[in-house]
């Protein structure tokens, strides 16, 4: 359970954004829409490395 505590004072906008960041930062909703479904231990891979192959070619462009 997360607690952000609302100083006094403070803007309720404020201590909603800091909620949602921190919220982000657990990772739940990654983990969740990643349950609804089963992927392959293969399948993870592969789109990982395609992934990173992504990733190196657009540092290779980078660097040209």
């Amino acid at each position: 359970m997360l607690i952000i505590p609302v100083k006094e004072g403070e803007n309720i906008d404020r201590a909603l954004k800091r909620y949602k960041r921190k919220f982000d930062k657990t990772g739940t909703m990654r983990q969740l829409r990643s349950r609804q479904q089963f992927n392959k231990p293969s399948v993870e891979r592969r789109a990982q490395v395609q992934k990173a192959a992504y990733i190196q070619h657009l540092r290779d462009q980078e660097e040209i």
